[in-house]
């Protein structure tokens, strides 16, 4: 190969991947694997991404208002406003929350709620 000409010595080339290629929508998405959310601080109105995939099926999908003050996981001498609004938004998105991993809400209980 004319490594030389590219600038490149042998030790810098990229390994050849092995096996099946990795998906585009996770290097757009930029993020580790399928099913793992990762934050968007540059987005202007979600706050995650993920690329969910359940069995064939393979869905990009953003989540979670930007700036909302959310409960997040439950902590010890959390007050009673925030297990309200946990609450809240728990039964206000069971519908959809059922749906499981391909929908909005599903990731957005799981990840700030």
């Amino acid at each position: 190969m004319y490594l030389h000409m590219l600038g490149r010595r042998e030790s810098q080339v990229p390994a050849k991947r092995k096996g099946k290629k990795r998906d585009p929508r996770l290097a757009r998405a930029r993020v580790k694997g399928y099913n793992k959310p990762r934050r968007t601080p540059n987005h202007p109105k979600k706050s995650h991404i993920v690329v969910a995939k359940v069995g064939d099926k393979i869905k990009t999908i953003r989540f979670g208002q930007k700036g909302a003050k959310t409960a997040g996981k439950p902590k010890a001498g959390e007050s009673a406003a925030m297990k309200a609004k946990r609450r809240s938004f728990k039964a206000r998105h069971a519908k959809n929350i059922a749906k499981g991993k391909m929908s909005a809400a599903y990731w957005a209980d799981k990840v700030k709620w």
